[in-house]
């Protein structure tokens, strides 16, 4: 329970509520402390039976009942409160909405934070390697809890689609080494560990015991879909929760959706506009392989992946650092990974609160890919790192001044945080980073993807018409379906088909997430020009990021009412 919220006499401020929730919920969620870099987790793995989830969903309760009574003190505390309101709110509107329990995904589930918090983990000493031990070890049974909380859940009639369970199944079989790039990360994990003979024995047998569960666990998963929910579509009530938990804002869906067509009508022209610079009277198409047969623009295997995203990151931090951003020291350092699962994906993790552990930007390289081309993901790198998450995480982690643990360490809304660097990626062009032909077209691609996502995540979810004078003549007055998802992501964005197959399971596995980046920056942009307006001629550009970042992240309906305030 929270102490604050039930001691007599004790101070009542939002501040002491919200750091006592960060260490309770700490010791609920050690997966969680692990990803936070919050010491003395790493050898614990959370309850994951019924009654642990129901232990945490308490917790939230009695902490937003706390902070909902407390009287700020200042401005600051009133945007910690309100920021604090709305997060804890959402999350226990999901936990009551049984999401919370039963969603899995291919992108995001518990299953997926038992194996991903290695990833972070100490593998240089001994203590650490027996930490790793010890979660190897609980992870069967941690495993075995989760099974029947899924179970009694499903008795009660809360289940995801039978076919984000098999899709799921067939991931973790090649996290086993049963997938088709043959490699098992467990036991790749252990034989990593040169820490004496004894631990390292124990080491790999535990990793071949956790092995084998994740493989148990993706048999019981195609023999559970048979429960699961006929359609992957949520329909528009809980799609409504999920977009207002993954942007902190109530939005219109169907304005949004609407929106959505025009916003990706607009970057095509912008897309046709950039490919005749590269190819004089040229198609987009044309210009894709006019910078794909530059081998200046090609990168061959995922060494030379990393040193260019490492080169590339540490240019934008030494350039924008003291001139277009305050970029504390600590924050000057950034690593550039490459992911160990071949899943897909490119994802940034936050420093750890000591900041011994450096934010770090990594890429999930799929089974075969052996070429990169730099064109496209330019803009990936500032995105990922400065000024797009490394600079919004890590600096609001440093800011101990300004903002109280919970703040710094647990909030996270994505389309605060992916609206910000989706609008990151726009501010680089205006600084003139994005000069190159080839890297503009790069970028316009990547946001003609987040564009798309707004229309087929919506519209597959809520199964809606497609408009019949939409501007592609894309199955006018048909209806939403995952095959139509991929159809249309496919004609609108310079990916390869595997890679958007994943795409589109990912959205109907993760309903209202994937929109949150293009709404996000729409929100962001809205701030900053309504900020303009306010200000006129006293508007500073460097002002007004220091100031929106300062606030910390939130939910985007009070982060623009905390703006108004400012």
């Amino acid at each position: 329970m929270i102490s604050s919220a039930s001691t007599p006499g004790a101070e009542r401020h939002v501040d002491a509520i919200s750091d006592q929730f960060v260490e309770e919920s700490a010791a609920a969620d050690p997966i969680m402390a692990t990803y936070l870099g919050i010491a003395g987790y790493d050898d614990q793995l959370p309850d994951l039976s019924p009654d642990g989830f129901a232990n945490r969903a308490q917790l939230g309760r009695t902490a937003l009942a706390a902070v909902a009574a407390a009287d700020p003190i200042d401005n600051r505390e009133q945007v910690a409160k309100d920021a604090f309101c709305e997060r804890v709110g959402l999350e226990v509107e999901r936990d009551d909405a049984h999401i919370t329990q039963t969603q899995v995904s291919v992108i995001a589930s518990w299953f997926h934070g038992l194996r991903e918090m290695f990833d972070l983990m100490d593998t240089e000493t001994e203590p650490g390697w027996e930490s790793i031990d010890a979660r190897m070890a609980g992870i069967p049974q941690a495993i075995a809890d989760y099974r029947r909380t899924l179970a009694e859940e499903a008795d009660a009639g809360y289940v995801s689609s039978r076919q984000q369970l098999v899709k799921v199944a067939k991931q973790f079989k090649g996290w086993t080494g049963e997938g088709e790039n043959g490699k098992n990360f467990f036991l790749e994990l252990a034989a990593r560990a040169e820490v004496g003979d004894t631990l390292s024995a124990q080491v790999a047998r535990h990793a071949q015991q956790a092995s084998q569960a994740f493989s148990d666990l993706a048999d019981f998963l195609v023999a559970f879909s048979s429960r699961g929910r006929d359609k992957e579509a949520v329909g528009r009530e809980e799609y409504a929760l999920d977009s207002r938990y993954f942007l902190g804002a109530a939005v219109d869906l169907d304005e949004t959706y609407a929106w959505g067509w025009q916003e990706l009508e607009r970057l095509d022209d912008a897309m046709r506009e950039a490919a005749g610079k590269i190819v004089p009277g040229g198609s987009i198409p044309d210009a894709v392989a006019t910078l794909d047969a530059d081998p200046r623009r090609v990168l061959e295997g995922t060494d030379k992946l990393r040193e260019w995203m490492q080169s590339l990151a540490d240019k934008a931090i030494a350039d924008l650092g003291d001139v277009h951003f305050d970029i504390p020291e600590p924050i000057r350092t950034i690593e550039c990974r490459i992911a160990p699962t071949g899943d897909g994906g490119i994802y940034y993790t936050g420093p750890s609160e000591d900041f011994s552990r450096p934010g770090r930007m990594w890429w999930d390289v799929p089974p075969g890919v052996t070429e990169f081309a730099t064109w496209k993901e330019t803009t990936t790198v500032y995105h990922e790192g400065v000024p797009g998450h490394h600079l919004q995480v890590a600096q609001t982690i440093y800011r101990r001044e300004l903002l109280n643990r919970w703040q710094r360490l647990m909030c996270w809304v994505s389309g605060h945080g992916e609206g910000w660097a989706l609008y990151s990626e726009r501010l680089m062009d205006d600084l003139g980073y994005l000069a190159d032909p080839g890297d503009k077209l790069g970028m316009l691609d990547g946001q003609s993807l987040r564009a798309a996502r707004v229309i087929v995540d919506i519209g597959m979810h809520l199964e809606l018409e497609i408009p019949t004078d939409n501007p592609f003549g894309f199955h006018p007055g048909e209806r939403w379906n995952p095959e139509y998802g991929f159809e249309f992501m496919r004609q609108h964005c310079l990916t390869d088909d595997k890679t958007l197959r994943y795409e589109v399971d990912r959205y109907l596995g993760w309903p209202g997430q994937a929109p949150s980046y293009k709404v996000g920056e729409r929100i962001w942009l809205q701030a900053r020009d309504d900020a303009r307006v306010r200000h006129g001629d006293r508007f500073d550009l460097h002002a007004f990021h220091r100031r929106a970042l300062d606030l910390g992240p939130m939910g985007l309906d009070p982060f623009r009412e905390a703006l108004a305030r400012l």
